[in-house]
């Protein structure tokens, strides 16, 4: 009877540490990927901004710097379920981001693009081969990648889960590469323990073009500028799941003419946007659902796991009794 019931308690131990090993290193893996029919709205607000206005004067679209704007930038990101790298049960899913930013006040749009990239469930750093990645910054002017290449490389939308203490490659959208988002330390927002991670882009070059003189104060109908870009961007990434749960993005353009330098020209865009309050609250609440989840199938891993061997402890000393008397 004695090693009956020792044999029962070993198998009982090893089925328990093989279902906790199961939830952990099958179910958990499977469980922790992006959706891929996702519908996130996001805003970001700032005040006192500097940026160039496109209005109207007399009929004509005519560009002016403006001073103390409140902006708002909208953001949409919804799943592209179209797309052939898109599976059912896959770990690639493909995100088109839509933004849009407006001068409060007078509701002129300010700027505007869309995108499309494939995405690592898991990582969420971008993935080829993807057929759908395009970026487009002027309306009916796309930018298609080809499908064998990272149009947008690193990360995108959110840290990966698990996010580690360390540095990770984000893609910047103006520099159209992937720049370093360094650990810098830790902190809490509204009872979630976050990750800061900061962003610091040094004025670079972006392109060129041309613009009106009088917008940069010269007597000329146009005139070439190089454009530059600066930016410092702080993400709270929650951990466990790598969603954002705040950004703060203080950002700087300007037009410099031959022979000057860096912060010499004019600048035609200067300020901070700040994910605002309801969007916070949203990036908190999907955390802490995912979060739940999550946590669920570790604790339940772990628990399985201690009480497989447990019964097994128990099982095996029975069992060597048991043949010693024999």
């Amino acid at each position: 009877m004695r090693r009956i019931v020792s044999y029962v308690l070993i198998g009982l131990g090893v089925f328990a540490v093989a279902l906790g090993l199961l939830l952990r290193f099958y179910v958990y893996p499977r469980s922790a990927k992006v959706p891929l029919d996702v519908d996130a709205v996001s805003v970001a607000q700032g005040y006192g901004i500097t940026s160039v206005v496109v209005d109207e004067v007399d009929g004509v679209p005519t560009p002016e710097i403006r001073q103390n704007l409140s902006v708002t930038s909208t953001t949409h990101v919804t799943g592209d379920l179209t797309q052939p790298q898109v599976v059912e049960g896959g770990d690639v899913a493909v995100w088109v981001e839509a933004t849009k930013t407006v001068d409060d006040d007078s509701g002129i749009l300010l700027s505007a693009y869309v995108r499309s990239l494939c995405v690592d469930r898991q990582t969420s750093d971008a993935v080829a081969p993807c057929d759908g990645q395009y970026i487009e910054e002027v309306q009916g002017e796309r930018v298609i990648g080809a499908p064998d290449a990272v149009q947008q490389p690193g990360i995108s939308f959110k840290f990966p889960f698990g996010t580690e203490k360390r540095s990770y490659q984000l893609y910047d959208t103006s520099v159209k590469s992937a720049v370093e988002a360094r650990f810098d330390g830790e902190d809490t927002i509204k009872g979630v323990d976050v990750y800061r991670f900061v962003v610091d882009v040094a004025p670079t070059k972006i392109g060129a073009q041309e613009v009106p003189g009088s917008l940069v104060g010269e007597d000329e109908p146009s005139v070439r500028m190089d454009q530059y870009y600066q930016d410092k961007r702080t993400i709270w990434v929650e951990p466990a799941t790598g969603v954002w749960i705040s950004v703060q993005d203080k950002g700087k353009q300007e037009l410099v003419a031959p022979g000057q330098s860096p912060g010499e020209g004019t600048v035609v865009y200067e300020g901070t946007m700040s994910l605002n309050a309801m969007s916070v609250e949203d990036n908190i609440k999907q955390a802490n659902d995912n979060t739940g989840r999550l946590a669920l199938l570790t604790v339940w891993s772990i628990v399985m796991s201690i009480f497989g061997l447990a019964l097994i402890a128990v099982g095996v000393p029975l069992l060597l009794v048991r043949g010693r008397r024999t």
